[in-house]
């Protein structure tokens, strides 16, 4: 089976891979791709389909986030990916967190996302919690990096 080609996508000092869910055979390369592209972080959003001690094991944290496909993550699980994120880039500016689903195709290309994710998208809003954040309530194009 061809899988897409992970996609590198950057913002300020952050870095995010978008990959494809790897098979047991391909695990070797798809490790080999993480590291040439400096991910340290994993984050799986489907049910796990492989033993992530594979990937650990190359020094690849793995973190387990899943929520049904072609859903919007729930409330807990967005709370647990932008703190990561803070940590994580407040900590290791510059490095690259990798995401996967199932297949990968639905985050790279045109009409991917469904109306229950657009929705979920358009309706967002960071939670605040105190008043220097308060300024961006109504700012979509912060909701992953407050």
């Amino acid at each position: 089976m061809n899988h897409p080609a992970p996609v590198e996508i950057g913002y300020d000092n952050m870095r995010f891979l978008i990959t494809h869910n790897p098979t047991i055979a391909m695990l070797p390369k798809f490790t080999e791709e993480l590291k040439s592209h400096g991910v340290t972080t994993l984050v799986r959003v489907c049910d796990a389909t492989y033993d992530k001690a594979l990937v650990e094991n190359c020094g690849i944290r793995v973190l387990d986030l899943p929520y049904p496909d072609g859903a919007p993550p729930p409330d807990d699980l967005v709370d647990d990916w932008l703190n990561l994120l803070k940590t994580k880039f407040r900590e290791e500016p510059g490095s690259c967190v990798a995401v996967h689903c199932v297949a990968g195709l639905g985050r790279k290309r045109r009409g991917a996302f469904n109306t229950k994710q657009l929705l979920f998208l358009g309706q967002y809003r960071p939670k605040t919690r105190n008043r220097s954040r308060s300024r961006f309530k109504d700012s979509p194009a912060h909701c992953c990096i407050q």
